[in-house]
């Protein structure tokens, strides 16, 4: 798939060193209990009925070695093994057709940026077809962007709230904190300290401190890169499950903004043993701008967490339906539409903390392109349990999101510290951690995994009718779709009743 104002810089040189990933077939299929969260697996189980062949596994890294390739890991559960050689070795067991180095600019954020492009048909060694189903590494184009809004200082102070604070509006159940919980947390550049999680952690007057650990995937790593980096989704993240479900394990972990990394990331994730409770994801882009194989390999990832009982929470976008893609056309973000990840949507939130009383919430729309994602997606038909939800834009074949929703405008925004100052950041990169959190809150509550929860949450429901669990969010837009009663895809079934949620998981 080209990227569209990529500019030729020079041919990829085959004595250029290169890591691949490759994703291998599945054992045995999945069923649909496991697909759709009815049933959940333990991971040694997984690992041995729906894991890679180990034949197969066994075959492609000798193949490999045959080649004069390096074998850097192998991984049954998320069957995957990785490999690493120079391009010339590499053509011969997967060929990526023309490689080249070019520039280009991301449109929405403006940055520019120098990597490696692939045109052409990838094609893989006979012994190999039907065994290998992705191979992801040669192109290393960023993938993903975080999904954030940073209120600047000239705006002024305006309304925001603590995130524990979101907490009691939204009713998160009271008598659980995450106890017993692990939250997975995926980013894809930047950093944090131990000192500034401290010392935002103290400031908020927890009883109980939350426990955050890094782990490095590939070449990923815990890197603060100041302010204006990524450490502004990377501490937004954390300091929302942190002072959400301070009961909870954190485990955030690093990786590349490429297809490879991003699938790399959030399969390491997922496969942790024990399996996390929910995964946070506040990165993405337009569903177009992914290659087939590369959605449904992340897609495939997703369903191993549903399988393992591992509810994934994703953002669904900060630009509008368009996603910041300007030609006029609705756009949705992967990977939120994978009808495998808990899409989460945003508001504009208006309340008062101190006495929780709520004046009124909107969908989140700043009319300067910073809205809420949302839409239907192309790549991705309708799941069986979100077709009672009907839709009030015609579109009845496709995945619509989001799912649910949250507070993301940054001008009714959350309290943080990122790099020691203090802030006030939006986004819906905000609202897949709270979800994350609520997960776990919820699953402590009930004393098992939720898991994929969307059959759950949809059950039962009617077109235009609000859902036992929610608020309906019934005012606003996100430019081509219009909130409304009932499920819609500007704020899906609506924000969170906490304790109402617990009937319905």
């Amino acid at each position: 798939m080209a990227v569209p104002d990529a500019r030729h810089i020079d041919e990829v040189d085959d004595a250029q060193q290169i890591d691949v990933t490759l994703v291998l077939k599945r054992r045995e299929e999945l069923p649909k209990s496991l697909v759709e969260g009815s049933d959940t697996i333990s991971s040694e189980e997984f690992a041995e009925r729906y894991g890679a062949n180990p034949d197969d596994i066994d075959l492609v890294c000798r193949t490999a070695q045959d080649h004069g390739l390096t074998v850097l890991k192998t991984d049954r559960a998320a069957r995957k093994v990785q490999i690493s050689g120079t391009l010339g070795q590499l053509r011969t067991v997967a060929d990526p057709g023309r490689l080249t180095w070019v520039q280009s600019t991301d449109p929405v954020t403006g940055k520019s940026t120098e990597h490696r492009h692939r045109a052409g048909t990838l094609r893989i060694l006979p012994e190999w077809n039907g065994i290998v189903t992705g191979v992801f590494g040669f192109d290393d184009r960023p993938q993903a962007r975080p999904h954030l809004h940073r209120r600047d200082a000239a705006a002024g102070d305006g309304i925001s709230y603590s995130p524990d604070q979101l907490g009691k509006l939204y009713d998160f159940p009271p008598k659980a904190d995450g106890t017993g919980q692990t939250i997975a947390v995926v980013e894809l550049g930047g950093g944090f300290t131990q000192e500034n999680l401290k010392n935002y952690f103290t400031g908020l007057g927890l009883t109980t401190r939350p426990s955050v650990t890094a782990v490095g995937v590939g070449n990923g790593q815990n890197a603060p890169d100041g302010p204006e980096g990524d450490d502004g989704e990377v501490q937004l993240d954390i300091e929302v499950v942190g002072a959400l479900a301070p009961g909870a394990k954190q485990i955030v972990y690093f990786g590349g903004k490429d297809d490879r990394g991003f699938i790399d990331t959030v399969s390491a994730a997922v496969h942790a043993n024990p399996a996390p409770t929910a995964v946070s994801i506040s990165w993405g882009k337009p569903e177009e701008a992914w290659t087939p194989q590369a959605r449904n390999a992340m897609d495939a990832a997703f369903m191993d967490a549903a399988a393992l009982g591992v509810t994934v929470c994703a953002a669904a976008g900060d630009h509008g339906a368009s996603d910041g893609v300007k030609d006029g056309q609705p756009h949705p973000d992967f990977p939120a539409t994978s009808p495998h990840a808990l899409a989460c949507g945003g508001t504009r939130l208006e309340a008062d903390a101190k006495t929780q009383t709520i004046d009124s919430e909107t969908v989140w729309n700043n009319r300067n392109g910073w809205a809420s994602g949302g839409g239907y997606s192309t790549a991705f038909k309708r799941p069986s349990w979100q077709t009672s939800a009907g839709s009030p834009d015609g579109v009845t074949r496709r995945r619509g999101i989001p799912d649910v929703a949250g507070d993301a405008d940054r001008d009714t925004g959350y309290e943080v510290l990122i790099d020691g100052e203090e802030a006030v950041i939006g986004g819906t990169s905000a609202v897949a951690p709270l979800w994350a959190a609520l997960a776990a809150r919820l699953s402590e509550a009930k004393n098992r995994r939720l898991g994929l929860m969307q059959p759950q949450l949809y059950a039962g429901i009617a077109p235009g009718e609000t859902v036992v669990g929610f608020r309906d969010i019934t005012v606003g837009d996100i430019g081509t779709y219009q909130a409304g009663s009932g499920w819609d895809a500007c704020t899906g079934l609506g924000v969170p009743v906490g304790t109402d949620l617990l009937t319905r998981v």
